[in-house]
């Protein structure tokens, strides 16, 4: 079985204007699905790409993704019809993670 505990930091720069970033956390034994915690436009996604590449988390650049949720308050469960998109993106760095531990 396969447990989850992870932050993710998805990211954008819509038409060459401010980033755009959010955070989201996953804990399969807590959640039922992502939660926001963090948004930020402009300064503050700076600052939450900045502290993302201190602390190792992984970065995603994802346009689609982030304008669906970067209007959300922090402490909200993603929509249902993100489900699919995050999931592989969660996917794809577990993945990830697991290459690297066996290198």
């Amino acid at each position: 079985m396969i447990t989850m505990n992870k932050i993710l930091i998805l990211w954008c720069r819509e038409m060459k204007t401010d980033k755009k970033a959010v955070a989201l956390k996953y804990d399969d034994k807590k959640d039922c699905a992502p939660r926001l915690i963090a948004v930020g436009e402009g300064y503050l996604a700076e600052k939450i790409i900045e502290l993302a590449k201190k602390e190792n988390i992984p970065l995603v650049k994802n346009t689609e993704v982030v304008s669906k949720l970067v209007h959300l308050p922090v402490g909200v469960e993603i929509p249902t019809e993100l489900y699919e998109a995050v999931a592989r993106i969660l996917i794809f760095i577990y993945k990830l993670d697991q290459e690297n531990a066996h290198t």
